[in-house]
């Protein structure tokens, strides 16, 4: 337990784009303090000497270096963030891994067995939960106002080339990336289970239609599925559009009425028809992540942060458990399991609803 005056002690592994944000929002936070930061790359190399921290270039050097920390931020490359956690988990530290949890549903398992074991916390980071659109859609949803959901449609259509996947850059392998529904989209399949829980019956259809020779695997696919809750839904994505991003959409069709949250990053209301209702005015929007070239999701890391010192100080519960994480990698991994060449990347495990029942024995969500 930590006391409310007390402040939370944290490190970040990993000083790109992402990590520098946790870095900053880190800083920002009156109840947190940044520690140290961790990168295999030359500090020189990195530009964070605006952080003015101990910096180490190995997970392992910075857990011997037994500098106290309460929480390691993990924005490494996808393929690692597994393997990170479990280390730091065993060091019995909470951990906030970037999306995704892991790559694949056996690596998201074994980091919440570790959580449980050594009863730490496990935050995944979902950031646009906190956009206003989304707070919105959520509440509009689980009221039940809309009445029987007909049909979801998110479209995800973005810019993604040789700009972005370049030849000494983890983007677009399959070991470290993982895939563009990791990478780029998971974030709006986070979305579409908080809001209707999972997806059954799915049928899917990938191209790699401008990306050969820059990714191992597609850049454009089509996903239509059942919801869980009723009605049905469909996910089309492409890193194919020309030069910037186009869209990330979420349309919703329903007994009594439509809706529409556009935008490039699901960031506005487009369009709100609903039996009996007036829509409120939403607070502004965080623009999205600008990396030069590329944009991706809502500037929200200042609400995870929150979060977590909220959490540990038992003031709140967790915005995105571990479960949750878990979740959507699994949604991936069975969305990707549909295409034959990639069978031999998948792996199940058949318990879950026992780690379910640990985590609730436990109380660790």
């Amino acid at each position: 337990m930590y006391a409310l005056n007390q402040k939370i002690k944290f490190a970040v592994v990993g000083c790109g784009h992402i990590g520098k944000r946790h870095a900053e929002m880190i800083l920002r936070n009156p109840e947190a303090e940044l520690v140290a930061l961790i990168d295999i790359k030359d500090c020189s190399s990195l530009k964070i000497d605006q952080f003015n921290v101990p910096f180490f270039q190995s997970l392992e050097e910075f857990l011997s270096s037994e500098i106290p920390v309460d929480v390691i931020n993990i924005a490494t490359p996808n393929g690692y963030h597994a393997s990170q956690a479990l280390k730091c988990l065993e060091a019995r530290k909470n951990v906030v891994i970037e999306k995704p949890l892991a790559l694949t549903k056996l690596d998201a398992e074994k980091v919440i067995y570790k959580a449980l074991q050594v009863n730490k916390q496990v935050f995944a980071v979902m950031q646009n939960r906190y956009s206003p659109p989304s707070v919105w859609i959520k509440e509009v949803v689980d009221s039940g106002i809309l009445g029987n959901i007909y049909m979801v449609q998110l479209n995800c259509y973005w810019n993604r080339d040789n700009r972005y996947y370049t030849k000494d850059s983890w983007h677009g392998t399959k070991d470290l990336d993982g895939g563009t529904l990791f990478t780029q989209f998971s974030h709006f399949i986070d979305i579409m289970y908080w809001l209707f829980g999972d997806l059954k019956n799915t049928q899917t259809k990938f191209a790699d239609f401008n990306h050969k020779g820059l990714t191992d695997f597609e850049d454009s696919g089509f996903i239509s599925f059942d919801l869980e809750r009723g009605g049905m839904g469909c996910i089309n994505y492409s890193t194919s559009v020309w030069n910037e991003n186009l869209e990330s959409s979420m349309t919703i069709i329903a007994e009594n009425g439509s809706v529409k949250i556009g935008g490039q990053y699901m960031d506005k209301v487009e369009y709100c028809q609903i039996k009996d209702y007036t829509m409120p005015q939403l607070a502004p929007t965080n623009p999205g992540n600008d990396y030069g070239a590329y944009k991706g999701s809502a500037q929200n890391h200042h609400y995870v942060i929150e979060n977590v010192v909220d959490t540990l100080k038992d003031k709140c519960s967790i915005t995105t458990n571990a479960l949750e994480g878990l979740k959507v990698v699994e949604i991936i991994e069975r969305i990707y399991a549909t295409n034959p060449s990639n069978k031999k990347h998948i792996k199940e495990l058949s318990n879950h609803s026992e780690i379910e029942r640990l985590a609730v024995t436990a109380k660790m969500f």
